[in-house]
């Protein structure tokens, strides 16, 4: 049997159709499968913690939301006390305007250490009206940045880059700092009204799996499938079937753009 998990957003639906792990049953053939080497298992890892980002941008922000950069003077090289205490400090000040104008605040954010050494802030953030002077006003340690997100292949792109991997050139530079200091230039923080999305599972039968991959993934009724998200094969790890897709609510006149 096969598990077919469907995220559900505004304007889209994600699906994934797995093995479920147990197999000897009728009609269900597992191929040869390989053992994956440490180098694959860390980009397979990579690869699962960006679908995870990426499906919480989808769930919590939109198009017209802010993707803001927050700066230190150019030579100025903060340590991450003084990164961590200014940052406490903008969040509070923007929180009680965002309150005031009765919405809640939403981010996710991470620190990057840059080529020479500088520490920066990347920021996805909700937008509200006047969002980028009150970004101005309280981000007090430097320049802001900002500009509207944009949904390029379901926000891939962004999703990647919160989550990335420091290059080999910062890497080095990662080991003189103390081991706290490490973890908080590697890992992205998100507050805490942010909807961490679940999918809707069943199961479905081996048949219909090879007649999908056979014959073609059918969408929902007023759904059109994007063919370039489309996934299918043998997976050389599991020896067993996926296929994996993305759907679009057709436009008006049935019109599937």
């Amino acid at each position: 049997m096969y598990k077919k998990e469907m995220w559900i957003f505004d304007g889209s639906i994600e699906v994934e159709i797995k093995h479920l792990g147990r197999y000897g049953a009728k009609g269900e053939k597992r191929m040869r499968k390989q053992k994956p080497t440490p180098e694959q298992i860390k980009k397979q890892n990579q690869v699962n913690k960006e679908k995870r980002m990426r499906r919480m941008i989808k769930a919590n922000f939109r198009v017209n939301d802010m993707w803001v950069t927050l700066k230190y003077p150019a030579g100025e090289r903060p340590p991450i006390e003084k990164v961590v205490k200014d940052l406490k400090r903008f969040f509070r000040k923007l929180r009680a305007a965002y309150q005031k104008r009765g919405a809640p605040m939403k981010y996710i954010y991470r620190l990057e250490l840059g080529k020479m050494g500088g520490i920066h802030i990347h920021m996805i953030l909700n937008r509200i009206e006047g969002a980028d002077i009150l970004i101005q006003r309280f981000w007090e340690s430097g320049r802001a940045f900002y500009e509207s997100m944009y949904d390029s292949g379901g926000f891939e792109a962004l999703a990647a880059y919160i989550v990335k991997l420091p290059p080999e050139e910062i890497k080095g530079q990662l080991t003189l700092f103390e081991p706290w200091e490490r973890k908080a230039l590697v890992k992205y923080s998100a507050s805490r009204n942010l909807i961490r999305p679940t999918p809707k599972t069943r199961t479905i039968s081996h048949r219909t799996v090879e007649r999908m991959i056979r014959n073609g993934v059918a969408p929902k009724k007023g759904f059109y499938v994007d063919k370039s998200s489309v996934r299918c094969g043998i997976n050389p790890y599991t020896g067993f079937l996926f296929i994996y897709y993305t759907e679009h609510p057709l436009k008006r006149g049935g019109d599937d753009g």
